[in-house]
């Protein structure tokens, strides 16, 4: 395929003045779990950037047609190897059933870098793939050298200790001013959304859009916006991280930049004049932030010593009982047998055996919701054996000694688990938050103090919507 100038061959001015050596690729496809992700690599340059666009793309007519996504790939191409992706549900990536939450698109990230050969990279993403690349970063900073983060939040509802974010109702009527786009209201959207310039009435934008996704899809992609929470991710994020953000946004508060800039480590904030979501502005800053992370070598060389990780702990109720009335050798082999159980389940969840006292399990995870998936499998697979178990689970940063993760995630992991009931699996408050959209149900167990940890802790008991594959 030609190459073709930044800003496509309808170039209009303003971003397209830049030139470019960027070299288009045929479409790709990675395989997350069962759904096909497709995407494209563009430029030569000497370390890798993954571009996510956010709400909706066309990883093909990006390129081809004027918008800003083409615009930015184009531009990354110009000093880096770029690797875009379409999220599941949009452009040409396969259709989503259901809505997928925070950690199977994470697990779509890893995918495509897999697929990409790209062992690590810097992460540029925008609005919705904004709290999708901050837990990827957290969860595998041995995997990313940087963060550029544009016009998104870590959450996008108001809370009363959140007033940045948007209310029920006036998401509800951003998602009608967005489909409206689709019915040709576009005085009415524009008017909606605040005068947005990205809502143009050109012909090849029109197809643009109807190509990416469909009037269903942007609701879909709102209801999960509306359920995702990754504020409690923000203090893990340990790489360098860049947020650019339109300081007078109407429909993106700078307060929720200024809120992500305070919380993660180091993290730069520049606040860009006006209300342009995509400015020349942006470009020039991300690439002179990632030029500068490049050269100083990035975290590539880096082992992690700290990671954040799903904790998991269970134990056998009533175990002292049970060995007296069974004998030595009966219990021994009944433990066998429920080694055998709950290895079996963290194998097939990708779960991390971490240690194993007695009667007890301490695992780890790279995602909350698979954590959660095996602690109810292991739950439900002891009825047979005659056994009651129980298990708690927290997200949180954690130390890596000697490979195994440690700290105070990890005993406030075996806390939980301490006030589970017999068939429950206990979880917190943030191993919650970050699985909205993952078809897991939650019964709230109020607020507890939880031994040697300061403050309250909200604990929900946790099940499975359907027993499901990870």
């Amino acid at each position: 395929m030609e190459a073709v100038p930044f800003g496509g061959r309808h170039s209009r001015g303003g971003l397209g003045t830049r030139k470019t050596r960027s070299v288009h690729r045929e479409t790709r496809y990675a395989r997350s779990g069962d759904v096909a992700i497709a995407y494209r690599v563009f430029g030569d340059g000497p370390f890798d950037v993954v571009y996510h666009p956010g709400v909706i793309s066309h990883v093909e007519l990006m390129t081809e047609l004027p918008n800003y996504q083409g615009r930015i790939v184009d531009a990354l191409a110009m000093f880096s190897r770029v690797i875009v992706f379409d999220q599941r549900g949009v452009g040409m990536s396969d259709r989503m059933s259901g809505t997928p939450g925070l950690e199977t698109r994470m697990d779509d990230v890893r995918a495509v870098m897999d697929a990409a050969s790209s062992s690590h990279a810097a992460i540029l993403s925008a609005s919705i793939g904004v709290p999708t690349t901050l837990l990827f970063a957290a969860t595998y900073p041995e995997r990313t050298s940087a963060l550029v983060l544009a016009r998104g939040f870590a959450r996008h509802l108001w809370a009363p200790d959140y007033p940045w974010g948007w209310t029920p109702e006036q998401q509800h009527a951003m998602v009608e001013a967005y489909q409206l786009l689709y019915f040709g209201s576009h005085r009415d959207a524009a008017e909606r959304l605040g005068g947005s310039n990205l809502l143009y009435s050109d012909d090849d934008l029109e197809y643009f859009r109807r190509a990416a996704a469909s009037p269903g899809t942007i609701a879909t992609l709102a209801t999960i916006d509306r359920e995702v929470d990754a504020r409690h991710v923000l203090e893990a994020v340990r790489v360098p991280t860049l947020i650019v953000h339109p300081a007078e946004d109407p429909a993106f508060p700078i307060g929720g930049a200024r809120y992500m800039a305070e919380r993660i480590p180091g993290a730069q904030l520049i606040e860009v004049p006006g209300n342009a979501p995509f400015t020349e502005r942006l470009l020039d800053e991300a690439e002179r932030f990632l030029r500068g992370v490049s050269e100083a070598g990035g975290q590539e060389d880096t082992e992690p010593d700290r990671v954040l990780a799903t904790i998991l702990f269970t134990d056998i109720v009533g175990s002292t009982q049970r060995a007296a009335s069974l004998g030595d050798r009966a219990w021994h082999e009944l433990l066998d047998r429920h080694h055998s159980l709950v290895r079996r389940q963290l194998l097939r969840f990708r779960g991390k055996e971490v240690n194993t006292e007695g009667d007890g399990f301490f695992a780890s995870f790279d995602g909350p919701a698979r954590a959660i998936r095996c602690a109810c499998a292991i739950v439900e697979s002891m009825p047979e054996l005659g056994l009651e178990i129980r298990a708690g689970l927290h997200t949180g940063e954690c130390e890596l000694v000697d490979g195994k993760v440690a700290g105070i995630a990890v005993h406030i992991g075996a806390r939980v688990a301490a006030h589970a009931q017999p068939y429950e699996v206990l979880v917190s408050s943030t191993v919650k938050d970050l699985v909205a959209g993952s078809q897991l149900v939650f019964e709230d167990r109020g607020s507890h103090e939880l031994k040697g940890i300061p403050g309250e802790w909200r604990l929900f008991a946790a099940s499975r919507f359907s027993a499901g594959m990870p």
